[in-house]
């Protein structure tokens, strides 16, 4: 019984040592340490705080280390993969894989553009009743097309256009035959056939669909690469007002625009910028992506300026970004390109691609008097924190437009093709 007793005591403070540890500042700051960092050649990221007995090593010249008070540094030294092995005495206890990326850098924008997309196809935003003999049909709602859909081809003909739509439906219509479509769904691919009707007293036979193949609105250049070109803006997708479905995009441009006034955001109403499209409707460049992170293509003219900061900048990796002030380059009246102040709240970094990876609030006076704080039309406006470009703008709190989400600009650059691997960190 006594024994039984002795091993329970022993269990116990076990027990309680092994949480202990658990607990302590040095298991925390080991368990922290990421299995994958991703640096830039000539900076330098927090690798670990000194902890007695652990001893790091490199396998490749691409990276170096630098010992700083309590805390271990890791320098990119040369683009390149390498891999730390981490140790107590000779036994390895974690290994970290580094990829160190060519020094990155793009020029920040914060102009406000007009922005009109093509659809890749007609999209369908309703259903059309034709009265026909006393009854009310839709074709296309009979032939299983939901609004949402994309209607890609009629006949195996590629349509980008409602022009193109009607004079194969009234084709159809006049030969009283059939028409097959291919119709996109959620990525996914299928046909139909549908048989064009003529209302009664109607010349024109119908579908019995509503769509449309473009789409117009304003927002915010976030940056663009000076040799190739290649620029983001907005910092979220652009979706159908009806169907609430992003638009999947044949072609588009990008253009000068004006902010004229901004309705100011307040309490579970957020504002809005209202711009025009500048009469001499200057292009900038066209549309060839409209992702989650905004819309991508290139540029037409590559020295555009927005007084401010017109020359290249570093880009900062998700791990770089601090809590604490920042700035944000937006317009507010007419095309001048002003700088803001914000506090980046927190950041975090993420394994996959999202639009949330910033909390931001807007501590400007000026700003928030004239705006409220962020408004409609200001997502995609750069975010630039100790020299270098973080990130971007994306949404705004609805019960505080003060507030509001921002995304780390290493998404965006890896839509718009400049970089790949600039966000992501695993901790184990």
């Amino acid at each position: 019984m006594n024994d039984l007793k002795i091993r329970y005591v022993i269990g116990f403070i076990l027990a309680v040592c092994m949480i202990g540890l658990a607990f302590s500042p040095a298991i925390k700051h080991f368990v922290a340490i990421p299995t994958s960092m991703t640096v830039f050649e000539g900076s330098e990221e927090l690798l670990m705080h000194n902890l007695e007995g652990i001893e790091s090593k490199e396998t490749s010249s691409a990276i170096a280390f630098k010992n700083q008070g309590h805390r271990t540094y890791l320098s990119g030294e040369e683009a390149g993969n390498s891999e730390v092995v981490m140790t107590v005495g000779k036994w390895p206890v974690k290994a970290i894989d580094v990829s160190v990326l060519p020094k990155i850098e793009v020029v920040p924008g914060g102009q406000s553009i007009g922005v009109k997309l093509n659809t890749e196809g007609v999209l369908v935003v309703g259903h059309h009743l034709i009265e026909k003999k006393g009854q009310q049909l839709s074709p296309g709602e009979d032939a299983g097309i939901k609004v949402g859909d994309m209607i890609t081809k009629l006949d195996g003909v590629p349509i980008h256009s409602m022009n193109e739509v009607a004079e194969l439906v009234q084709q159809a219509g006049k030969e009283e035959k059939d028409l097959k479509l291919e119709v996109r769904r959620n990525q996914k691919t299928f046909e139909t056939t549908l048989t064009p009707e003529k209302a009664t007293g109607d010349h024109l036979y119908r579908m019995g669909l509503y769509i449309r193949d473009s789409a117009a609105g304003v927002g915010t250049l976030t940056f663009y690469e000076p040799k190739s070109g290649k620029y983001g803006a907005l910092g979220h997708v652009i979706a159908d007002t009806d169907t609430h479905k992003a638009i999947t995009v044949h072609d588009g441009e990008v253009m000068r625009s004006s902010v004229t006034s901004i309705e100011k955001g307040l309490n579970g109403e957020p504002g809005e910028k209202l711009a025009r499209i500048s009469q001499e409707r200057d292009i900038l460049g066209n549309i060839e992506k409209n992702s989650s992170f905004g819309i991508f293509g290139k540029l037409n003219k590559r020295d555009l300026k927005n007084d401010i900061a017109d020359k290249p900048l570093p880009i900062s990796s998700a791990s770089e970004v601090k809590k604490g002030p920042a700035q944000m380059l937006t317009v507010v009246d007419g095309e001048k390109v002003e700088k803001f102040d914000i506090e980046i709240v927190n950041s975090i970094t993420q394994a996959t691609p999202a639009t949330k990876g910033m909390v931001i609030k807007v501590t400007d006076k000026r700003l928030l008097e004239e705006t409220g704080g962020i408004v409609q039309g200001m997502s995609g406006s750069p975010i630039i924190q100790n020299g270098k470009i973080i990130g971007a703008v994306t949404h705004v709190f609805v019960n505080d437009p003060t507030s509001g989400y921002a995304c780390h600009i290493g998404w965006m650059l890896e839509e718009a093709g400049l970089h790949t691997g600039l966000v992501q960190a695993k901790a184990s």
